[in-house]
């Protein structure tokens, strides 16, 4: 007995030893297949999923630690905003008149009141909402040759303030056209595209220049801007170039009203968009209002080319000058969904501006105040992360996995929930999510998500160093469970002549991977 016992024992702890020790969940694995790929022995990878309904975590990858967000960064200054002024707040931006009116003719000046009116009409589309591009054409000097413009009309809102000034009996304005930008103290914005911040917002501060083929090789390419505007003048030579060959163009500008642009652009090429972000947005939407006033049979005495020569008035007077046209901007609900959508930098770098105005103060660093305020209310940990603007890009800029997915889990419990998720783009369907999956992809549709993308040329090399490729929101997988995530890879050498969307494509990869196996 007893060595039956001995042997039982031995055969006991021998197949203890013996049994296989438990494999990493499937997803784990397949996760860490793709994150210590031999790309990223020089990287960093930061991840967190959780469950949204149970907090459950499915995968993290030092969530605690900073990573460099890019325009994940716009998830917490939208976020911000939206709480701050409500999703339904509308801009409104008045017209006064600091003079009488005799005989159709004002003895003064015209002020238009700048509001920090984001889009400010330039994206109504035909039926009455806000539109966007999925390349957006602020992006259109960053190498993004498929940037496009809406179907819009950029001076919408000059034109119908203009109509409503005529309406109003005003023919002639001996005195000057003037734009009043004291709504808060200027600064500047991080990201590409145009950067002074000013709350006067016309076309998003820049000039459109369509450059399309001629009729054949050999003939001159078709310049054209938009806005249409003798404000600016343009020297084109810009050749159309047999089909095939590669697009050359460069554009200089050789004052702050004069462009010129030069290359060539091959026969079966598609019409090209490039942009000019404009010195002065209060001089260019000065310029662009009195052409509206012409375009509606007022006369003015104020020039395009000269500045302004009267002064502004106290702006309490305000109150008791009359006020002959104003217009109402969209809800801000649809600002903040181009700003998500297409990543736009002017938009997300203006928002803690006007924060600020909300609690009577005019700086961006007291909007930036302000914004920690709120997200600690909100219950994400402000003191681990660092922010210096609201695009993302400033060199302090450095988040959490862990406080991202923070902010994704309280803003779901705001009223603004709805509004603020929506206007995330949508993976494989529009925004800058739009082209990461192969078109059948099983996770086309179930991620809305903010992408961040921040890069800097390795000159040494002749190559790209990818500071950052961030991608961070919610998920639906093939079982039905809402997720939320956040993931980056920072500090990335691209080989020569790789690009920032091959990573982009692998964290379309990750989301495939995550849906498919997640729980």
């Amino acid at each position: 007995m007893k060595c039956s016992l001995t042997l039982i024992w031995a055969i006991l702890f021998t197949g203890c030893l013996a049994a296989p020790v438990a494999a990493e969940d499937t997803l784990t694995a397949k996760i860490k297949e793709v994150i210590d790929h031999d790309d990223y022995k020089q990287a960093h990878w930061g991840m967190l999923i959780v469950e949204a309904k149970s907090g459950r975590t499915l995968f993290e990858r030092d969530p605690e630690r900073l990573f460099i967000p890019a325009s994940t960064t716009k998830l917490f200054s939208c976020a911000t905003a939206l709480a701050t002024f409500g999703p339904d707040y509308r801009f409104n931006t008045p017209v006064y008149q600091n003079g009488e009116v005799k005989d159709g003719i004002l003895l003064g000046d015209l002020i238009l009141v700048a509001s920090g009116d984001l889009t400010f009409g330039g994206r109504i589309g035909k039926d009455g909402k806000t539109v966007f591009t999925n390349y957006d054409h602020t992006y259109a000097n960053s190498g993004l040759l498929e940037a496009s413009l809406t179907d819009t009309d950029p001076v919408y809102a000059l034109d119908q303030l203009a109509k409503q000034i005529a309406k109003a009996g005003i023919k002639e304005v001996k005195g000057e056209i003037l734009i009043d930008d004291r709504l808060f103290k200027r600064a500047q914005g991080t990201g590409s595209g145009p950067d002074l911040l000013s709350p006067m917002i016309v076309n998003d501060n820049v000039l459109d220049i369509m450059v399309q083929p001629g009729k054949k090789p050999g003939e001159p390419a078709n310049v054209r801007t938009r806005p249409a505007t003798a404000y600016f003048q343009i020297d084109a030579d810009v050749v159309t170039a047999a089909p095939g060959k590669p697009t050359t163009l460069t554009l200089n500008a050789t004052s702050p009203t004069n462009l010129s642009i030069r290359g060539e652009l091959a026969h079966d090429a598609k019409p090209l968009v490039r942009v000019y972000a404009v010195d002065e947005p209060i001089l260019y939407a000065r310029a662009l209002f009195i052409e509206a006033l012409r375009r509606h049979g007022i006369r003015c005495n104020g020039s395009l080319f000269r500045p302004e020569s009267a002064q502004l008035p106290d702006p309490d007077r305000y109150a008791k000058m009359p006020k002959p046209a104003s217009f109402q901007s969209a809800p801000l609900s649809e600002a903040i969904t181009v700003t998500l959508k297409v990543s736009h930098n002017l938009y997300a770098s203006t928002l803690p501006l006007l924060v600020a105005t909300k609690h009577g103060e005019r700086t961006l660093e007291e909007g930036m105040k302000f914004q920690g305020a709120f997200l600690k209310k909100l219950g994400v940990p402000v003191q681990t992360i660092s922010f210096a603007g609201g695009a993302g890009g400033a060199q302090s800029d450095s988040i959490t996995p862990r406080a991202t997915v923070t902010l994704l889990q309280k803003m779901a419990e705001r009223p603004e929930a709805e509004v603020y998720f929506n206007a995330l783009p949508i993976i494989g369907v529009d925004g800058t999510l739009v082209n990461v999956l192969p078109p059948d992809s099983p996770v086309k549709g179930k991620v809305r998500a903010k992408t961040g993308t921040l890069v800097y040329h390795d000159l040494m090399n002749e190559r790209v160093l990818l500071r950052s490729k961030a991608l961070a929101g919610t998920m639906e997988t093939a079982k039905g469970t809402k997720l939320y995530f956040a993931m980056f890879v920072n500090e990335v050498p691209l080989p020569r002549g790789a690009a920032a969307s091959r990573e982009g494509k692998i964290l379309g990869k990750l989301c495939e991977i995550i849906h498919q196996h997640g729980q």
